[in-house]
């Protein structure tokens, strides 16, 4: 394979991807700050789940993938002709090497630590010898390999907590590691649920492999009240929805909320406050753990 890389100012980067990718069969196509590492850089930081501040940096490589040589210079070819490309450059046009490129991603995926004793493990590595609970959990398209910090303090939470739950929901179940992770510290139902299909699916084959029995599906599955909710969302929906996840708690029962930064805590706290008492129970690199409980 050969990599063509192009200099684009702002303007240009939107319309020069999509003609690599729509028109001239470049087989990828990422976009980068050419002036990362130095003064120059700019960072395009947003809240989650917001659009970022701008829509660009001044200056941008574009690294375009390409089977062959002759498809690569063709794409350059044309694109350097055009009228509306002035101030496009070509920087680059190279032969990739052959890498293992499996073995390069999984190697950027270890075992992660929950505890000394629980661990999420990865299938192509063997668990610590100190693990005893054990999640086995590849990255894939949902959310949730126990790498992010608002997984970390969920997971954590559930192994302090670790109690033979009649019933758990887990709300916005991503990958189903919370879920699952439920499962193993006691729960004897889990319902896992997420609007997203793939999520579901990804839940349903990660509880296969990890030999749980989960009840996966869309949200309006989840009924009832449950001694222990769990959402490991964003800020805004759980603002939205405090009365639903609220209600689903039963009395004796803790809602375990994540994905919340520090400085939201009020805005949580004020959002759930006709239902339950926040509080903070954890924080990491930024983000906190907000958990209530319901009077017996």
């Amino acid at each position: 394979m050969f990599e063509l890389v192009l200099r684009a100012p702002e303007a240009l980067v939107e319309t020069v991807s999509d003609a690599l990718s729509d028109d001239l069969d470049a087989l990828s196509v990422s976009v980068e700050d050419a002036d990362a590492g130095t003064e120059a850089e700019q960072a395009l930081f947003g809240e989650p789940g917001m659009p970022a501040p701008r829509p660009g940096w001044d200056r941008s490589t574009l690294r375009a993938l390409f089977e062959d040589e002759a498809a690569a210079e063709r794409a350059a070819t044309l694109l350097l002709a055009q009228d509306w490309t002035e101030g496009l450059s070509l920087q680059a046009l190279e032969p990739v090497a052959e890498q293992d490129w499996v073995r390069i991603t999984q190697a950027q995926f270890g075992p992660v630590e929950i505890t000394p004793s629980f661990w999420i493990v990865p299938s192509w590595h063997e668990p610590p010898a100190t693990a005893e609970r054990v999640i086995r959990l590849d990255p894939g398209l949902a959310f949730g390999t126990g790498t992010h910090p608002t997984t970390r303090m969920c997971l954590r939470w559930i192994a302090a907590h670790a109690q033979p739950w009649s019933r758990v929901l887990d709300y916005g179940c991503g990958s189903g590691i919370l879920a699952i992770a439920a499962a193993l510290h006691g729960a004897a139902a889990v319902d896992a649920v997420d609007i997203d299909p793939a999520a579901v699916d990804s839940t349903c084959a990660n509880a296969v492999a990890n030999g749980v029995t989960l009840t996966p599906g869309l949200p309006d599955a989840a009924g009832g009240v449950y001694p222990l909710v769990l959402a490991n969302i964003l800020a805004t929906p759980l603002k939205l929805l405090a009365p639903l996840l609220a209600g689903f708690v039963a009395p004796g029962g803790s809602l375990v909320l994540a994905g919340i930064l520090e400085r939201q805590a009020d805005e949580l706290k004020a959002a759930y406050a006709p239902f339950l008492t926040l509080e903070v129970s954890d924080r990491e690199d930024g983000w906190i753990l907000m958990t209530a409980s319901r009077m017996a």
